[in-house]
């Protein structure tokens, strides 16, 4: 599973200083996820509690949100490498999520959460792509792996503290969720705040690519190294469906629903701790080796979820969910960012969340309808194929990829 060395990259100033502007992303992500997370923790509970969803129509819900986000970033990535202005987009994108959150306080039925939660994930999706490409634009290669798992560890940060507002603020008001997603416009506020005065654009090379890069030349260009971790992105995709099923879970063990959010708080406390050493592990070690650790945690994961629904299982199942995410999440995003060209480096994360974004179209309605008609086991117990899948195309099609 070793593979080969990535050719040399161009010169640029070394420095094993992460710079400033990585910092104030990871902190713009930290406070929207505090934002979100307060909300999503508790949203597949209001829809099946209060307005009386399926669990099949939750998956629904996830899936095409989720997929929305990934298959969006493909767009605002081109458009971030055509008008060399990511952070533009980026306000973009966290400015639509932030006008959203009112919005989950005054859903009175299933379709406007629906709305909501697409157009949120719209707003994801737009500020996806460029934010990544613009930590690569302002980071040496050499501590790329670094600098994106201390993002990802303090956005994971947000989404365990935005849980345990969830869970205090449900005790504090009796479980009135309406009240409790007020509490949610302020840090989503603030993340914008943050983004427009604290983060600082580089100023782009002239001799960067201008024209259309969705045009078939363009596309084979980027290689078959970045290939293959598309191929990969999407093969793992269908094996890790929406956390909503998570929480799901541990409301049908018998938790009490204002603790369910600790199983989030859980997952993202593990996910935070892990992100950053395994980022700078990542910049040494092989990333296929890494990768396919990753798969196993989730394999691991998906196993004691199927095996019951007693807190122990709920919490220990959590935790190995953080520590597959922790292990992945930045570590795909550094696989991306060196496979692909430095001119096209915001179209390639788009089409990598784009091949995603499909696979999730399919992964969490699946989950749903198994969920639904088989039982919980059924889907964790499919988690776990897709997860075998995952593996083999590591073993076999990983080998071009850069180390």
């Amino acid at each position: 599973m070793d593979m080969p060395p990535s050719p040399t990259p161009s010169p640029q100033p070394s420095s094993s200083k992460i710079p400033r502007s990585v910092w104030a992303l990871g902190f713009v992500s930290l406070l929207m996820d505090v934002s979100s997370e307060l909300v999503h923790s508790l949203l597949p509970l209001f829809l099946v509690a209060s307005l009386g969803a399926s669990v099949f129509m939750v998956g629904m819900i996830e899936g095409a949100a989720q997929a929305t986000a990934l298959i969006v970033k493909v767009f605002s990535g081109v458009l971030s490498d055509v008008l060399k202005k990511r952070k533009t987009l980026a306000l973009i994108g966290y400015g639509l999520a932030a006008l959203t959150k009112p919005v989950f306080a005054l859903a009175s039925n299933v379709g406007i959460v629906f709305t909501a939660r697409i157009v949120d994930r719209i707003g994801k999706g737009i500020r996806g792509a460029p934010r990544d490409a613009l930590v690569a634009d302002i980071t040496p290669p050499e501590i790329r792996g670094a600098a994106y798992g201390l993002r990802q560890a303090l956005d994971a940060g947000g989404a365990f503290i935005g849980p345990l507002l969830a869970m205090g603020l449900m005790l504090l008001w009796a479980n009135d969720f309406r009240t409790v997603f007020w509490f949610a416009v302020l840090p989503a506020l603030l993340s914008v705040a943050f983004l427009l005065f604290g983060v600082q654009e580089p100023e782009r090379k002239e001799q960067m690519h201008h024209e259309n890069p969705i045009r078939w030349a363009s596309l084979k260009g980027m290689g078959r190294a970045y290939w293959s971790v598309v191929l990969i992105g999407a093969i793992f995709t269908l094996a890790r469906f929406s956390q909503a099923f998570v929480l799901l879970r541990a409301q049908q063990g018998g938790l009490m629903l204002a603790l369910v959010p600790l199983v989030m708080v859980m997952t993202n406390v593990v996910f935070s701790l892990a992100a950053y050493p395994i980022g700078k592990l990542a910049d040494t070690m092989s990333h296929g080796k890494l990768l396919a650790m990753g798969v196993l945690a989730l394999i691991a994961a998906d196993i004691v979820l199927a095996s019951g629904n007693a807190w122990p299982f709920i919490f220990v199942g959590a935790a190995l969910w953080g520590v597959h995410l922790g292990m992945t999440e930045g570590l795909l995003a550094a696989m991306v960012a060196d496979a692909a060209p430095e001119d096209l480096r915001g179209t390639g994360f788009g089409f990598f969340n784009l091949a995603s974004g499909l696979a999730m179209l399919v992964a969490s309605p699946l989950a749903g309808l198994l969920w639904d008609r088989m039982g919980a086991e059924y889907a964790f117990g499919a988690g776990v194929v897709f997860c075998g899948l995952a593996l083999l195309a590591i073993r076999y099609r990983c080998q071009p990829c850069a180390q």
